[in-house]
């Protein structure tokens, strides 16, 4: 099921597209999130890579020129120096515990990677590769109200889906 338009990396910046070759993408959930839904991330690891960081949030508001970020459903933060992918969720501004279990480390520099975030009605559910990576039981329950998605870091993105 497509959520995001199919398309070769667009990033947003002053409110216009703009196609870059490194990445801070942001788009737009349609609908906002639901069981079923599957969200695709692809890319390229950087040769170097330090972090990468794919977010699953409510639209941001901003006042004047200071943003307030939104609650966030899920934050995979991927670490390349301790192989580990913490994930955790932002309740009304607080940062929940991160889980970092991993049976193993599937992202390695300047290699392409699929990422797949399925939405399950308990849980986030992570492949990458085709292969299951981890979970994320749901702590923000209102799905719907996710309707953006985030990504950032050491990579380039080939498509977002």
């Amino acid at each position: 099921m497509r959520i995001l338009p199919d398309y070769s990396i667009r990033h947003l910046n002053d409110s216009r597209a703009l196609f870059l070759q490194e990445e801070d993408y942001v788009g737009k959930i349609k609908g906002g999130l639901r069981p079923t839904m599957r969200l695709v991330v692809m890319g390229i690891v950087h040769k170097q890579p330090k972090s990468m960081v794919v977010l699953v949030a409510c639209p941001s508001k901003g006042e004047g020129d200071e943003e307030i970020e939104g609650d966030v459903g899920l934050e995979l933060k991927v670490n390349f120096s301790e192989k580990a992918v913490l994930r955790n969720a932002r309740l009304s501004g607080k940062w929940g515990a991160s889980e970092t279990a991993l049976s193993f480390f599937p992202f390695a520099p300047g290699e392409p990677f699929k990422m797949e975030i399925v939405c399950e009605h308990q849980q986030f559910r992570i492949l990458v590769d085709g292969q299951p990576l981890c979970g994320f039981t749901h702590r923000l329950t209102q799905l719907a109200s996710l309707t953006a998605l985030r990504v950032h870091g050491d990579l380039q993105l080939t498509k977002v889906a």
